[in-house]
């Protein structure tokens, strides 16, 4: 009796499941890599922030070196914890959404009967995708995203630059109500996020998100087409050093460790020198009101293009970068962790039966 062989391969035979799968692995390994990029990029994230909203620093080492002194190791980590949930969000949604974008790209321009050929070890091939289509997954995936880190990056904002006026205040001898500075206003997220409430209802929690969802759609094709970018380049030259015996490959399963870091870091550095300009106007809109009722003005909200000009007029387009340096010197390192941990769990699990 002769065999029927299905058109239909065994992976979409059981696409449900199969998608269930990577759904819960990107989820499960994006939160697991942002939170060790987090950890590394806080103390520098903590000094950007402080150089984007205030004047008092003379730069990044002087940052660094005021924050240690006024408020020692920890300082550089305050208001961490609503980061470090931010981060897990973040990374297990553009994980998740770029991969799910990449899976309904090659349902939708591929054939059925040719579907197998785009899945080895149910990794998908990458010569299937164009850069403009690993753009589009990330822009979109950095998009959806914006919506979960706006409210989390007001918090951590506002944390950050609270403490910084208290020795603003001592350095320039500016009078700041003996009560906050005593007793500071925000104690820690919740108390953010009970006073944001209250006063602003939750629209002020999406306050400045106009910049992080410009920041992350823009930024997200970014950081992933850069990460794409450079790993086929590390892949051609892979398959160039080949014998004539060995078939070439267009996945990353035969990329090192040291080649897919650089591919991360080439994205982190990607992403912040496209969007710094946009970061720092989100970092004063959500500033703002701490920062001016410290310093005795009237609060007055400022628009996203408001917040551009004001800028501009006071330190030119320099001040648009503010902070820039050293953030890209730590997005590099950041980017990479966050990749190489991604890959690294993703390939150990892959071998196991637990997500099969």
């Amino acid at each position: 009796m002769e065999k029927t062989i299905s058109p239909i391969p065994m992976e979409f035979s059981t696409q449900g499941h199969h998608k269930t799968n990577e759904g819960i692995k990107n989820i499960i390994f994006g939160s697991v890599a942002g939170m060790a990029g987090k950890v590394f990029e806080y103390p520098f994230d903590t000094v950007k922030t402080r150089l984007q909203t205030q004047s008092i620093f003379k730069g990044p080492s002087d940052c660094f070196k005021q924050t240690f002194k006024n408020e020692g190791f920890w300082g550089f980590y305050r208001g961490m914890s609503s980061p470090m949930i931010g981060a897990m969000l973040e990374n297990a949604m553009l994980f998740l959404v770029y991969n799910q974008i990449k899976m309904m790209i090659v349902e939708y321009t591929t054939p059925v009967n040719e579907r197998h050929r785009l899945y080895i070890n149910n990794v998908i091939d990458q010569e299937s995708f164009s850069m403009s289509q690993l753009c589009l997954a990330g822009g979109i995936s950095g998009s959806l995203t914006s919506f979960v880190l706006t409210p989390l990056e007001l918090i951590k904002c506002k944390l950050q630059v609270q403490e910084t006026l208290m020795y603003e205040a001592k350095e320039k001898n500016i009078q700041i109500a003996a009560a906050e500075m005593k007793n500071p206003k925000f104690t820690g997220p919740a108390s953010v996020i009970k006073y944001t409430l209250k006063e602003h209802g939750i629209r002020g929690l999406y306050r400045g998100h106009i910049g992080t969802f410009f920041r992350e759609t823009i930024g997200g094709a970014a950081w992933f087409g850069t990460y794409e970018f450079v790993s086929r380049l590390f892949m051609e030259r892979r398959n160039r050093s080949m014998n004539i015996h060995e078939l070439p490959s267009s996945n990353k399963k035969g990329l090192s460790l040291t080649e897919l870091m650089a591919s991360g870091a080439c994205a982190g550095m990607a992403y912040n020198i496209t969007m710094f300009p946009v970061d720092s106007v989100k970092s004063q809109i959500q500033t703002d009101e701490e920062i001016m009722l410290a310093r005795g003005r009237k609060v007055v909200k400022r628009s996203f293009f408001k917040v551009c000009k004001d800028i501009y007029k006071e330190h030119n387009i320099p001040g648009f970068y503010r902070g820039c340096g050293i953030t890209v010197a730590r997005a590099a390192p950041s980017s990479a962790i966050i990749f190489m941990t991604y890959v690294i769990i993703y390939r150990i699990f892959s071998r196991s039966t637990l997500f099969k």
